[in-house]
């Protein structure tokens, strides 16, 4: 073999060698290119449904919120009833007194009715019964 069929031998292997790893790089790339592109899928994807997590949460929180509000005005409103009924039944009991003053000034004036009061005193008692249970 000549030296020149050496040089051209070894010169088409460098030329090869070239045009394989040039070759295989870009193999490489493209193989790597695809793996990004399905991770950026894959990210996509999951953002995704981390946003409809995050969504869904807010939602559920907001409801809470809501049912936490509600609940408060509720408790509000029982004791603003409760304070109604608390102030009705001392108006009550102040009327009460106010009628026994009455009927006890009545039976001092009145002078067919006796002292002791005893009789009055159930027949009020009767008409209390009376008006709470009608």
């Amino acid at each position: 073999m000549s030296v020149v069929a050496i040089v051209v031998i070894a010169v088409a292997v460098v030329f090869l060698l070239t045009i394989v790893a040039i070759a295989t790089r870009r193999s490489r790339l493209e193989r790597r290119r695809g793996e990004a592109q399905d991770l950026r899928r894959e990210a996509s994807a999951r953002s995704a449904r981390a946003e409809r997590v995050n969504a869904a949460a807010d939602e559920r929180a907001a409801a809470a919120e809501r049912a936490d509000a509600e609940a408060a005005e509720r408790a509000a409103q029982a004791r603003l009833d409760a304070s109604l009924a608390q102030e009705r039944r001392e108006e009550a009991q102040r009327v009460t007194e106010s009628a026994r003053a009455h009927h006890d000034r009545a039976r001092d004036v009145d002078p067919d009715v006796s002292d002791d009061g005893e009789d009055e005193a159930r027949r009020i008692d009767r008409e209390a019964v009376g008006q709470r249970d009608g």
